[in-house]
């Protein structure tokens, strides 16, 4: 089942969050893994979500995110989407001449 709510509070350094909906009394715990959008996988207090959700008791909150997604748009599987800017790097070596 999904449902919409509000991010009431979101740790990136920690990874994890909580979302506030009527589905959900008293929050529902919500980790990155399950964030679904294009490239770092994070959300901001105040955003409205879709989220699925199953009834376990998780670092004290009785209900636990399965699925989360910006409202409004559509869940990206973070897992086949091409890997994007933030996940690439480059590498360039310059050699002096030999001064020999």
């Amino acid at each position: 089942m999904t449902t919409r709510g509000t991010v009431r509070v979101w740790r990136d350094a920690e990874g994890w969050g909580v979302v506030d909906s009527p589905e959900t009394p008293g929050g529902c715990w919500v980790h990155f893994s399950h964030v679904l959008v294009p490239g770092y996988r994070t959300l901001r207090p105040g955003q409205e979500v879709e989220l699925e959700h199953e009834t376990a008791v998780q670092d004290g909150y009785a209900h636990r995110a399965v699925r989360v997604w910006p409202a409004g748009s559509e869940p990206v599987d973070a897992s086949v989407e091409p890997l994007g800017g933030a996940y690439t790097s480059t590498l360039s070596l310059t050699l002096d001449d030999d001064p020999r």
